[in-house]
């Protein structure tokens, strides 16, 4: 075997390993099984009832609705794995577990691709494995994971389709062979069109978000395509991919609920509180030391300065690589290869991510915050970036890059190691031993079925009862922020029921998430049972 062969058969070898590794690294972190939230048990319970043949419903909710608020994404792909016996709880587990790995490995491929160097994909890869906001990310029961999936193999699949029509463009043939060439160059470019288009469709069914992709690879044809001709019929293909997936699932929402996704439009700026959250996320993505992190949390502006010079600087190249492209200054070229695309969509997505992350924070659901979760694709887009950004050091002093990429890969070994021993050691949200260990839990679990619950948690409710409960009047609105009437009506109607003795009320927790409301819930109710914050209130004996 050549030696350039036995490289790159070695290569392979060794991401292969990463994205084992990196899977093992999430089974080894999640003992217990991974973190849940609210939005955890919504893709839970939804799964099983799909499982269930009852369709998409609310299923940890009393009201047993259809869903429309979630995208079917990240159940669906749970129900999958329920048909081979995994209830979705420990399915979700396997699941994002196996899609670190692989997402380590397709952050790798496209590197590799970018480079072209299969150095520089495995030091990408391995930095994906090392990251501790990555683990954190796929140690969730929630979507990102499937959502970082789809989007980085409709990248992939739109990097291919402008392959193609390099690689027959180079070839020297005669005529009639080359008339074979074009129309097989076309047909192949516009298969991987297509593809892109269906898994940015898929992405889009896992997180609405999933709509910036589709934003920004439109943006890329627009920018790469020398004449309006293409660029439209490219953007016709991709669509061909995209339209029928997202159309079928609108559909569906309006015909069982009216509505297309659950949201609806109402101005709501960002708060302060809310920008400092994802500063404070960003700032430690590139800061993996906790000493120096908290000696920079103390300098003002430190958090904003690294913000601004990252996100800036991506913002500034992307605009400008866009330019160059559309306006011919730069054209796309055989010996290059397709290496540029990939960055250049890259960039473009992480921007339209961020706009519509944005977008949606001020005029959709103000409830939506700048967690790490939220933030997780653009960190993904980042890691590309920045490699990217070695790999053109490289060329210039490698030395530098070098000493760059070993201090970058130790220093995230040395904070991942910390974030696993702190994972395995106990769970996060409902999966940690609080819940596991609640008396209101066991007091529930001997509540009759026609005795109804409402709580201020009603997926813990359903987790650890297996019961979906009602959830608790509230005079405000965290979607819309502001406040709504009829709560008065609500607690009146809902103590109706708990004097019949035909409800309970549980507040866990103290009410922390329902602050202001608790003393006009429990009026004149019977506090029937107290233990570690929570609380359980019925009629009167």
């Amino acid at each position: 075997m050549p030696p350039r062969d036995s490289l790159r058969l070695v290569s392979f070898f060794s991401l292969f390993l990463i994205v084992i590794a990196g899977t093992l690294l999430v089974l080894r972190a999640t003992p217990e099984g991974l973190g849940l939230s609210d939005d955890s048990i919504a893709y839970i319970a939804g799964a099983r009832s799909l499982l269930a043949g009852d369709g998409y419903r609310e299923a940890w909710l009393a009201t047993n609705g259809c869903v429309t608020h979630f995208p079917p994404g990240f159940p669906s792909a749970l129900t999958v794995l329920g048909w081979f016996g995994l209830d979705p709880l420990r399915g979700a587990r396997f699941l994002n577990a196996l899609l670190f790995g692989v997402n380590a490995g397709l952050v790798g491929i496209l590197v590799w691709r970018t480079a072209p160097s299969l150095t520089a994909g495995l030091i990408a890869a391995g930095l994906f494995v090392l990251n501790g906001e990555m683990l954190q990310t796929h140690a969730m029961a929630m979507s990102e994971p499937l959502f970082i999936f789809l989007s980085l193999v409709s990248l992939w699949m739109f990097d291919l389709s402008f392959e193609s029509l390099l690689f027959y463009a180079g070839e020297k043939t005669s005529e009639i062979e080359g008339r074979v060439k074009r129309w097989r160059r076309r047909n192949e470019s516009a298969a991987w069109l297509v593809a892109s288009g269906v898994f940015a469709g898929l992405a889009y069914l896992t997180r609405y978000s999933g709509l910036a992709l589709v934003a920004a690879l439109l943006a890329a044809l627009i920018a790469l395509h020398t004449n309006w001709r293409k660029r439209l019929g490219g953007m016709i293909l991709f669509l061909e991919g995209f339209i029928p997936l997202a159309a079928v699932w609108a559909l569906r929402n309006h015909w069982v609920a009216g509505n297309a996704t659950n949201r609806s439009l109402a101005w709501h700026p960002l708060t302060q509180e809310n920008i400092n959250t994802g500063l404070r996320v960003f700032a430690d993505f590139f800061i993996p030391v906790t000493g120096w992190f908290k000696a920079l949390a103390k300098t003002p502006g430190a958090f904003e300065a690294i913000a601004i010079l990252v996100l800036g600087g991506a913002l500034a190249w992307t605009a400008l690589e866009a330019w160059k492209f559309f306006t011919k200054q730069k054209q796309p070229s055989l010996r290059e290869g397709s290496g540029f695309i990939i960055p250049l969509i890259t960039g473009l997505f992480l921007f339209a991510y961020l706009a519509s992350t944005v977008a949606s924070m001020i005029l959709f659901d103000a409830a939506t915050k700048f967690k790490l979760r939220i933030v997780s694709p653009v960190f993904v887009c980042l890691f590309i970036l920045l490699v990217c950004a070695l790999i053109w050091l490289r060329k210039r002093n490698f030395a530098l890059a070098a000493l760059i990429a070993v201090a970058a890969l130790g220093v995230s070994l040395f904070k991942q190691a910390h974030t696993v021993n702190t994972w395995e050691k106990s769970g996060l949200g409902f999966a940690s031993f609080q819940w596991y260990d609640s008396e209101a839990m066991a007091f529930l679990r001997e509540l009759p079925d026609d005795v109804a619950i409402f709580t201020n948690e009603p997926g813990a409710v359903y987790l650890y009862t297996g019961r979906g409960s009602f959830v608790l009047p509230s005079g405000y609105d965290s979607a819309r922020a502001e406040s709504i009437p009829g709560f008065e009506d609500g607690v009146a109607r809902m103590q109706v029921e708990i004097n019949a003795g035909r409800a309970v009320l549980v507040i866990f927790d103290d009410g922390a998430n329902i602050a202001g409301e608790v003393e006009a819930l429990t009026e004149g109710l019977n506090l029937a049972l107290k233990s570690q914050g929570d609380s359980i209130y019925t009629k009167q004996p």
